[in-house]
């Protein structure tokens, strides 16, 4: 058993329009009963189609201002006279059989859903505008972060091997300074000679016979 809309190519249904669906029964039957499940859950009773064929419809009434229904051999056929949003939903086909409810798939009847555009970005003379919030103008920075990277790579190329120049020039001015120390402090140490006798020779031993 399988509800459907009876022109293949429907998809969504549109406002006005006679809308037809049919149901095709497998079974032997004593009548469908057409029903409709709206957005929030509720089932709807919409008409009783028994097998002889006679309609109907909600109130036990025989016609109906909004629908049409009518039996085509295995085929039940319901009629919406023009399709309001009262009349969206999922439309249902049951029939008893040996004790036994069935229910058909739905098939569901929903108008098109209209998506609203996203908001576009402000462009950047808007930015730029004052608003009466802000008393100043905001203006957009032109340097990027990629501008920036580059920039600081730049700066590092450069202040780099200036800072190690002049680390290794104190370096070896700590180390000559050193080495002056102690040659300094060498020459001190030497004995120097005595005052009068700068020619003064040492004695030699004497020797014997």
């Amino acid at each position: 058993m399988t509800a459907r809309f009876r022109e293949r190519n429907t998809i969504h249904p549109r406002l006005g329009q006679r809308l037809e669906l049919e149901c095709e029964t497998f079974k032997e039957d004593s009548g469908v009963f057409w029903v409709r499940q709206d957005k929030g859950g509720t089932l709807h009773f919409i008409v009783y189609i028994s097998s002889l064929p006679r309609a109907t419809f909600k109130g036990n009434e025989r016609t109906s201002t909004r629908f049409e229904a009518r039996k085509d051999g295995s085929i039940y056929r319901l009629v919406v006279k023009s399709f309001t949003s009262q009349d969206e939903g999922n439309y249902f086909c049951l029939l008893t059989n040996s004790q036994m409810l069935y229910f058909s798939p739905g098939q569901p009847a929903f108008f098109p859903v209209t998506t609203t555009p996203a908001p576009t970005r402000a462009s950047p003379a808007t930015q730029m505008a004052i608003t009466k919030k802000d008393s100043c103008p905001i203006i957009p920075n032109p340097e990027t972060s990629e501008d920036k990277w580059l920039n600081l790579s730049c700066d590092i190329f450069i202040w780099l091997p200036l800072a190690c120049t002049c680390l290794l020039l104190l370096v070896a001015l700590a180390v000559t300074v050193t080495l002056c120390q102690r040659t300094r402090r060498r020459r001190c140490r030497c004995k120097r000679p005595v005052k009068g006798k700068p020619n003064a020779k040492t004695a030699l031993p004497s020797r014997h016979a």
